[in-house]
């Protein structure tokens, strides 16, 4: 039988093959037998790609449903019907799990992955009826913590990627919702933020030698995203603040270190350099949130501005490197493409600052233009010559 593949792959192995006849390492025959072993599943992730969506919208409509109905049926009715939906889809996703392990490429046939979204939605779904029921104001960061919770728990005892990226996105958005609360500075925030990426950065690692080590791509994607959007909001200028309490930092950062080195003695030499990466991006940020220098006229940058800008871009040129370095060397293409495109925009967005108070009108918008231009093709070379060293 033949294995599906994807077709940019399939590509790849015929430019391969062809290579192994020129260099004499294969016969025309064995070359022949190989590729007729694979063909390319443009159908196949096409197939999953509409299941994906079928299952969001029939999650988003089930939780429509129950928010539409709230006066007509009764509580113990909406909630018993929720929860009937929510367990009837995870037990058929068991069963056509069970009936076909190997329907798919990964293992997971597009059924299951639907019923195992279908029943991540109703599960948040059971939560805000629960809430609804109970006289909880709905619009509470607590909520989604449920939420993701029960992904996360749902997804390891399921072994399921697609309740494991729902779970995710449901934890960062409450950890940014409750930590948008209690905060009274955005230097706050972007600490916070910081320290969530060494945090998931850890959880990446711990799952490289695991049973479940398909799920440390998710948690690493998530940290480096998580360390690129704090250490940009941490170079912009209004973002520092002298007046940011170092003993709660301190002991943050403290906190989050522990946990960190705690997991890397589980990881390997690259996670733990990762972790240690993590951890720089940290301190980095808290620099520059606590670098707060004198503003300067409208038409005049101090030198300590000036100072500052610079320290940021190094900083965050180094940071964005790294994360391209790491998805080279992991053949992580999302992770290189992730921190060029950051890079390109954080150029961008530092040269308005520089700038602006130096050009106005047409001439701010030409500098800026040639500037992303000149960027973008630059971080894209980059890019490419990176990923070509490393495949060397």
């Amino acid at each position: 039988m033949t294995r599906e593949i994807p077709a940019k792959r399939l590509d790849w192995l015929r430019a391969e093959v062809v290579a192994w006849q020129r260099d004499g390492l294969v016969d025309a025959d064995t070359a022949a037998a190989v590729l007729a072993r694979y063909r390319a599943g443009r159908k196949a992730s096409v197939l999953r790609l509409v299941s994906v969506l079928g299952a969001a919208f029939v999650g988003v409509g089930l939780i429509s449903l129950v928010a539409s109905n709230v006066d007509r049926w009764s509580p113990m009715v909406r909630f018993t019907g929720i929860c009937v939906v929510w367990l009837g889809a995870v037990l058929v996703a068991e069963v056509l799990h069970r009936r076909d392990p190997g329907g798919a490429e990964d293992g997971v046939p597009l059924g299951v992955g639907a019923a195992r979204l279908i029943a991540v939605a109703s599960y948040a779904g059971v939560v805000f009826q629960a809430a609804q029921s109970l006289q909880v104001p709905a619009y509470s960061s607590g909520l989604l913590g449920c939420v993701a919770g029960g992904a996360l728990a749902y997804a390891y005892a399921c072994r399921g990627v697609g309740p494991l990226v729902v779970g995710i996105a449901s934890l960062v958005g409450w950890f940014a919702w409750s930590v948008g609360e209690r905060s009274d500075s955005a230097a706050a925030v972007v600490v916070a933020l910081l320290a969530a990426a060494v945090a998931v950065t850890a959880v990446a690692t711990v799952h490289e030698r695991s049973s479940v080590e398909e799920f440390e791509p998710p948690w690493a994607y998530v940290g480096a995203a998580l360390a690129l959007a704090g250490l940009f909001a941490a170079a912009i200028p209004e973002a520092a603040d002298e007046a940011l309490d170092i003993s709660k930092v301190v002991g943050a950062a403290v906190f989050v270190i522990a946990f960190a080195a705690g997991a890397a003695t589980r990881a390997s030499d690259q996670g733990r350099r990762e972790v240690a990466a993590a951890v720089v991006v940290l301190a980095a940020g808290i620099l520059l949130v606590g670098w707060s220098p004198a503003e300067g006229s409208r038409d005049v940058l101090t030198g300590l501005e000036l100072a500052r800008a610079v320290v940021a871009t190094g900083l965050y040129l180094a940071a964005a490197v790294w994360i391209a370095v790491v998805g080279a060397v992991r053949d992580r293409p999302q992770l290189t493409n992730l921190a060029t495109a950051a890079l390109v925009v954080f150029v961008t967005v530092q040269s308005f600052g520089v700038f602006a108070p130096l050009l106005s009108g047409a001439a701010l918008f030409l500098v800026l233009g040639v500037v992303l231009i000149a960027g973008g093709a630059l971080a894209n070379r980059g890019r490419r010559r990176l990923i070509e060293e490393v495949a060397e």
